[in-house]
């Protein structure tokens, strides 16, 4: 299978509006490189939707994943249950990847 680079927004705030504490997050940060390998986590942005005519604002982490398409579907389903989140969006920014890792004898 091939891997590609996605970004998937995690959201900063519970559904009754208390913050997420840093400790909850590197607990998802751990089980994301599990699947993936490792992971990038960007500088929150803020996000607006509707749902059932009620705008949301708010706070979103996005964080980068080179991942299969079946890893990303575990880390959406992942990121769903462990946020309680009635939707999580998660896009491809590319279809090439290139990671190129240093070998020892290489410095």
């Amino acid at each position: 299978m091939s891997r590609s680079l996605y970004e998937i927004l995690v959201p900063t705030v519970r559904n009754d509006g208390r913050p997420f504490r840093l400790r909850y997050h590197r607990v998802w940060d751990s089980r994301v490189r599990e699947i993936s390998g490792g992971l990038t986590i960007m500088t929150p942005a803020k996000g607006q939707w509707l749902h059932k005519d009620e705008l949301f604002t708010e706070r979103m982490i996005p964080v980068r994943v080179i991942a299969t398409r079946k890893e990303m579907d575990k880390i959406i389903d992942l990121t769903m249950n462990y946020y309680d989140q009635l939707a999580v969006l998660a896009y491809r920014i590319s279809d090439e990847v290139i990671l190129k890792v240093r070998d020892k004898e290489d410095k």
